[in-house]
């Protein structure tokens, strides 16, 4: 696991990966909202993925931050042709409009996702705010809960973007708040494939209790940093095969 996770935590990985769309920016706001919204489209193949992630900056003139905060609704309208899978222009437009009142009411991102209490209660807390916020109930869909048994894999891969240390220079660790040591690993087919092949995890569901057994096992190779190991897993699944 430690070999492979040092071939894949690599500043090369960035390129073909989600992550690169945070990477392209400087500024603090910037690279968590564009992180949260590159995580939050982050199903499908990861070709599909970046290019629609990158055209979401553009549609906000990558300045993610500042449109955000400041859009007028004609510029918000931009958002309307915009689609990646079952997420289509109303999202985007709803979720941009959500984030207005977290950065403007709730902290931001950081305010919410980071500090006291575990990753399912400050995830189970991002949903419920964005309940309160968003226009269209159909939105909130794309925003995991972890209370219903969602494994919440692309807020737990944002949530370690954001913690886990930058000395590799592939995630940020820019949320000080928090301990890498709290998080919890991303858990999707590929990842619960491979943890199933190598003893990992026991259960058969992709569900939250998955995504805690899985990083207990993890815990047991570097407790202070169980979702490194993320790398590995999948690397094993989509690069290699496994």
């Amino acid at each position: 696991m430690d070999e492979m996770t040092d071939r894949f935590e690599r500043t090369d990985f960035i390129e073909a990966d989600p992550i690169s769309i945070p990477h392209q920016f400087n500024l603090k706001e910037d690279i968590e909202i564009s992180g949260f919204l590159s995580a939050s489209i982050a199903w499908g193949q990861r070709i599909t993925i970046v290019k629609n992630a990158g055209r979401m900056m553009q549609i906000m003139g990558n300045s993610p931050y500042d449109f955000v905060m400041d859009a007028n609704p004609s510029q918000l309208e931009r958002c309307s042709a915009f689609v990646h899978r079952t997420f289509n222009g109303s999202d985007f437009r709803g979720v941009l409009l959500a984030l207005r009142k977290i950065y403007s009411e709730d902290g931001g991102l950081e305010g919410v996702l980071s500090g006291e209490g575990t990753a399912f209660e400050r995830i189970a807390l991002l949903h419920r705010i964005f309940e309160m916020h968003l226009q269209e109930r159909r939105t909130l869909k794309h925003i995991s809960d972890p209370v219903s048994g969602s494994a919440a894999k692309r807020l737990n891969m944002f949530l370690r973007w954001m913690v886990r240390s930058n000395k590799r220079k592939v995630d940020f660790g820019i949320w000080k708040n928090t301990s890498a040591a709290d998080l919890i690993c991303p858990l999707d087919v590929h990842t619960g494939n491979v943890g199933r092949k190598l003893g990992l995890l026991q259960r058969t569901q992709n569900d939250w209790l998955a995504a805690e057994e899985l990083t207990q096992s993890l815990r047991e190779f570097d407790a202070l940093d169980p979702v490194k190991y993320d790398f590995a897993l999948f690397g094993l699944g989509v690069i290699d095969h496994f």
